[in-house]
């Protein structure tokens, strides 16, 4: 695969990958890692590594070492010279150029299109090796799949107009012709290839976004290809089992970012309470937050249900961790309403669930505008405190003891620094972290409200 230019995985080039990778591993074959780094225009700063580290999220493991298409540069300029002196190419401006036949056409059996044929008199003499020595992609690809012994190359049919330049290469040297499958594009929903104006293109994108690599794996997977047409949920081992490239679709496939999310919260509703806590503070170390551990494994029960991405977690469960100031924007014209609720619960006591749903309506000292009067009903209510603060307080409760016991399970914290979305967008209600934490007088109590979810990805 070649590098982006920006030096990450596109969704899509994964895909490719992905199809490549169930195909060999549900007949047995390998699966080889190639990185066509002949463009030197194209090539991004450890664009390499970026690759290799986006297919080992995914669970894409290669067979072989990892390839690279400069290191067997020599090997090349040495083919092409002897193709020049056989009279099959011939130099041009410093340049070595393919001579491609003039009559007839170039055809094969594509598995996923059917038969294709070629003109032979639109090809143009290919240019095997450039002026400076550098061989160029269709001349190194097809020498890399003759020396690696590939039988059969999956790609996007973006690739179509090169396989005819390719195939008479591999003829020339007197070598077999592998099997070509090319599968359709990804677009997005306006019918255009899939780019940055629709949302996340590259893998390390969903992965900060909170998706699990096993819900995008079923996702792409579902690009053009389907077993039956009704399943939908498929682990890893029921694609490997029902892939082939026969049921491979023509037609371009459309990424859905909703159907995505959707996937996605239907993986994390699905994982035992321990593996979705595990994945929650992977990730958040990964995204820089300096969160408790033991207290993101008491709060990840109760926002399971609710969330569709790991991303929308700091949304939920912010004012766990820290003070949370809400937006003044998104409260509607109800910050009197907030602040008359902020100081009848000020002084409830007990501070329990049945307490504040016997509390009398918060009066604002002025009448609220009509925005913030459809706030009243909800904002005294605190949407379950009781379950919602219940992990501070067992956190306050167990101790050192019940730390060291999570240690155990997670022998480090999460990270250092802070990111992510605001707690400004959180559907509840709550008081400041400081009282839940026993310290009691340090700071005024608040409650903080919006209605407003999480915004959706993309």
């Amino acid at each position: 695969m070649a590098p982006s230019p920006t030096g990450l995985l596109h969704v899509g080039t994964a895909r490719a990958a992905l199809f490549n990778w169930l195909f060999a591993r549900h007949g047995g074959g390998e699966f080889r890692l190639r990185i066509e780094n002949t463009d030197t225009t194209r090539e991004v700063a450890e664009a390499g590594d970026q690759i290799q580290d986006s297919l080992r999220w995914l669970g894409l493991d290669w067979d072989g070492p990892t390839t690279f298409q400069l290191d067997r540069i020599e090997a090349c300029r040495e083919v092409a010279q002897r193709l020049v002196a056989e009279g099959k190419a011939y130099e041009d401006d410093g340049a070595i150029r393919f001579r491609m036949p003039d009559e007839g056409t170039t055809a094969w059996d594509d598995i996923v299109r059917g038969r294709v044929e070629f003109p032979n008199e639109k090809l143009e003499d290919v240019v095997l090796v450039r002026s400076d020595g550098r061989p160029t992609y269709n001349f190194a690809s097809p020498m890399e799949d003759v020396w690696d012994g590939i039988t059969h190359v999956i790609r996007g049919d973006d690739h179509i107009s090169n396989t005819p330049k390719q195939l008479n290469i591999i003829r020339a040297v007197g070598a077999d012709v592998p099997l070509y499958a090319h599968v359709p594009m990804v677009y997005g929903s306006d019918g255009k290839k899939l780019s940055k104006r629709h949302g996340a293109v590259s893998v390390e994108e969903f992965r900060k976004a909170g998706y699990l690599p096993e819900a995008l794996v079923n996702f792409l997977a579902l690009l053009g290809w389907a077993p039956d047409g009704e399943t939908t949920i498929m682990n890893r081992d029921e694609l490997v089992e029902r892939f082939s490239l026969e049921r491979v679709s023509q037609s371009p496939a459309q990424f859905d970012y909703d159907k995505l999310d959707w996937m996605n919260g239907t993986y994390i509703r699905a994982l035992p309470e321990e593996d979705f806590a595990h994945a929650l503070i992977l990730w958040l170390g990964e995204q820089g937050y300096d969160w408790d551990a033991v207290l993101v494994r008491k709060a990840a029960p109760l926002v399971q249900e609710k969330i569709a991405r790991l991303d929308e977690f700091p949304a939920y469960a912010r004012f766990l961790f820290e003070d949370v100031q809400p937006d003044p924007a998104e409260l509607h014209g109800g910050a009197e309403v907030l602040v008359a609720a902020r100081d009848s619960l000020a002084e409830l006591e007990p501070f329990t669930a049945e307490a504040i749903e016997g509390a009398p309506p918060a009066r604002p000292r002025a009448p609220p505008s009509e925005a913030a009067a459809g706030l009243s009903a909800d904002s005294h209510r605190c949407h379950r405190v009781e379950d919602l603060t219940r992990p501070v307080r067992e956190h306050r409760a167990a101790g050192p003891r019940a730390d060291a016991r999570a240690a155990q399970r997670c022998p480090r914290r999460i990270g250092s620094g802070r990111g992510g979305a605001s707690g400004s967008s959180a559907r509840w209600n709550c008081r400041h972290a400081r009282r839940l934490n026993g310290a009691e007088g340090v700071g005024s109590p608040c409650v903080s409200s919006s209605r407003r979810s999480p915004a959706p990805f993309g």
